[in-house]
């Protein structure tokens, strides 16, 4: 058990009445402030399994905790208060308008009209939308993109704890989801919520998650077949239907999700002064820490396929501090080492 675990998941299960099973034995926690994604193909349970986490739908076996709380032992409209809660489809009210749509549980909740439309500007302003632009208009006048922002910003309108997110930008096209992603990526700074997201998307799961939980739909119900970090779900697989789900590219992922470390560098000779030009062709300096694909892409670059590396410090008016060289036999190195001993 983590240390500090908002959700747990200890044996949960759903039958329907007609006996099909949509998840068994079902095990799992997440901790506070932590980002799970649970991934798989249509009908493995992860849409099931988010939704019995604010008991939208009950569970039949097993208990589910939140905040150490069971959450059968709680009123579901005063549970679900305290979740956010994100869907494909945004669900925006189409007859309020965008300000009033952000700012409709904290009035459920019995907040001042000011505090109220307060936060909602806010809240606005945090997802990447002006609220003296965007604020009077309706959903229907909105782009998807931006109708999604507002759905996020609504769930975040009452500072839940827990924010539950059902395939949120899969709706989008390719362009407008990756922007979303990487603002996601940004707010989730910010906003240090745990949070449950469902994708069918391993590349979507791998790029925002802590850690990846890999449904598969079987006869007996869904089942959880591995959860662990990105990069050891991708150097790791533990099941053959992980390692088909990840795909046959997965090596490549890894350079996403796994950084550089001083340790994966061939060391620079004693009183080496490190180059005029850091990054090599006009780029920028890569410093420990940086993603291996950024890495990757910055040795490619050059001509002789030994990329200067510098600390992870900010560059001083002394110049940066040469920290040692990424190699095509160090990157190799690095991908190993960041898949973990059992690789």
């Amino acid at each position: 058990m983590t240390a500090d675990p908002m959700i747990v998941l200890d044996g949960v299960g759903k039958t329907y009445h007609d006996g099909t099973v949509a998840v068994a034995d079902l095990s799992f926690e997440v901790a506070t402030g932590e980002l799970v994604c649970l991934v798989g193909p249509s009908g493995c349970g992860k849409t099931t399994t988010m939704k019995m986490i604010n008991r939208l739908v009950e569970p039949t076996q097993g208990r589910i905790l939140l905040g150490g709380q069971d959450v059968r032992t709680l009123d579901p409209v005063r549970l679900r208060r305290r979740i956010g809660y994100v869907i494909q489809q945004v669900g925006l009210f189409p007859h309020l308008t965008v300000r009033a749509n952000v700012g409709c549980v904290p009035r459920l909740l019995r907040w001042s009209r000011r505090r109220a439309r307060e936060r909602a500007d806010e809240l606005l302003e945090l997802v990447g939308l002006d609220p003296a632009v965007v604020g009077d208009r309706y959903p229907h006048e909105l782009s998807g993109g931006q109708q999604q922002r507002v759905g996020v910003a609504r769930a975040l309108a009452a500072d839940p704890p827990v924010l539950l997110m059902d395939e949120p930008f899969s709706a989008l096209d390719p362009i407008t989801r990756e922007r979303l992603q990487d603002e996601f990526a940004r707010l989730r700074r910010e906003i240090a919520k745990t949070i449950v997201f469902v994708t069918h998307d391993i590349d979507e799961a791998v790029r925002l998650a802590d850690r990846v939980a890999v449904f598969r739909a079987t006869e007996a119900g869904g089942r959880l077949e591995q959860i662990d970090t990105p990069a050891r779900v991708l150097a790791a697989p533990a099941t053959p239907f992980v390692a088909e789900f990840t795909g046959a590219t997965r090596s490549l992922r890894r350079l996403d999700v796994a950084v550089l470390a001083a340790a994966d560098l061939e060391p620079p000779a004693v009183g080496e002064v490190a180059p005029a030009d850091p990054g090599g062709n006009g780029r920028g300096p890569i410093r420990v820490g940086a993603p291996l694909s950024e890495a990757l892409a910055a040795l490619l670059a050059r001509d002789d396929a030994r990329l200067p590396v510098y600390d992870g410090a900010a560059i001083t008016d002394a110049g940066p501090r040469l920290a040692g060289y990424l190699t095509p036999t160090s990157l190799h190195a690095a991908l190993r080492r960041a898949a973990g001993p059992d690789a």
